[in-house]
C-alpha cells in the first residue's frame, strides 16, 4: 500500500476534529445525494474577518472513507489559520481535485491533502472530497464572513 492510500485510510479512521464542539459561530448540515455521504461541521472563530483566526473545527460525518478523509484533512490543515490563509488551503484543494488529474496539489500549501490527488481521476467521487471543504465555506458565510472578498478575489 502506497504512503496516499495510508494517509486516506489513517484519516478515515482516526479523524482529526471529529466530535461536535459547543462555542461554535455556525453549524451546516451537507449532504452529498449522489453517494449519500454527510456531514455536520461547526466552525468557531476568534476575532472578525478575514484577520479572524479559525480556531476549532468540529464534525461529524458519515459516508466513504474519501469524504472522512477529507473532512480530517480539512479540520487538521485550517484549524489555526486565518480566514484568508483557510480559503488559500480551500482554492488549492478544490483546484487539485476538479483538475481531473492535471494539477497533484502543492504539499507546502495542502498538507495531507495532496493524498487525495488521485480522486480527481474519478469525477464521481470529486463531490466526496469536496464535501467538507464546501461545508467549510457554508459555516463562514453563516458566521458573518465575506467569502467572496477573501484573499482569492472569487467565491470558493
Amino acid at each position: 500500500m502506497d504512503l496516499y492510500q495510508e494517509l486516506i485510510l489513517d484519516h478515515s479512521k482516526r479523524q482529526f476534529g471529529h466530535g461536535l464542539r459547543e462555542g461554535h459561530l455556525a453549524e451546516v448540515h451537507h449532504v452529498n445525494p449522489t453517494c449519500g455521504d454527510e456531514v455536520t461541521l461547526r466552525v468557531h472563530l476568534d476575532g472578525t474577518g478575514h484577520d479572524a483566526t479559525i480556531t476549532d473545527i468540529s464534525y461529524e460525518a458519515l459516508g466513504c472513507s474519501i469524504s472522512m478523509a477529507s473532512t480530517s484533512i480539512l479540520a487538521e490543515e485550517v484549524t489555526g489559520d486565518s480566514i484568508d490563509d483557510a480559503m488559500v488551503v480551500h482554492e488549492a484543494m478544490r483546484q487539485m481535485l476538479t483538475s481531473r488529474g492535471k494539477n497533484s496539489g502543492d504539499e507546502e500549501v495542502i498538507g495531507d491533502g495532496v493524498a487525495l490527488a488521485g480522486v480527481a481521476q474519478y469525477p464521481a467521487r470529486v463531490k466526496c472530497a469536496l464535501l467538507g471543504w464546501m461545508a467549510l465555506t457554508d459555516a463562514l458565510a453563516q458566521a458573518g464572513v465575506d467569502i467572496a472578498t477573501t484573499s482569492q478575489g472569487e467565491t470558493a
